[in-house]
């Protein structure tokens, strides 16, 4: 399985494991399971942080690749396909950092696993984190 985490995911996954749920953890465990992280989350974990609204114990440059290699997830690029696949997207959620997970995860045939019940709408394959 090709399991997408989203950025909020990823971050609980790395300092506050215990707000997945015991399904998720169970999920990010499993031994047949390969594990993306989107170019996308890295991109919204250095704009929140550089804007004061999300607080690490490093600075992004050097926390985001560290914490790629600790936490065994497979960097996913952002190609062109999967930022123009988001103009089929109908606009239940204005985040454009979901949208293109979820752009991604459909190119891809990837699972999302995430806590945002406004990405159901797109009928994207999710494994809920909460």
């Amino acid at each position: 399985m090709k399991l997408l985490v989203d950025t909020q995911c990823w971050l609980w996954m790395l300092a506050d494991p215990d707000r997945l749920s015991a399904r998720a953890r169970r999920m990010l465990q499993r031994s047949d399971r390969e594990l993306y992280l989107s170019a996308a989350s890295a991109w919204e974990i250095a704009i929140k942080w550089s804007l004061g609204k999300l607080t690490l114990p490093a600075d992004p440059v050097e926390y985001v690749p560290s914490r790629i290699e600790q936490s065994g997830v497979i960097p996913l690029p952002i190609k062109h396909v999967h930022a123009v696949h988001v103009a089929r997207l109908a606009p239940h959620h204005r985040d454009p950092f979901d949208r293109l997970l979820v752009a991604q995860a459909t190119v891809e045939n990837m699972v999302l696993l995430t806590g945002d019940r406004q990405l159901e709408p797109y009928g994207v394959r999710i494994e809920w984190a909460d």
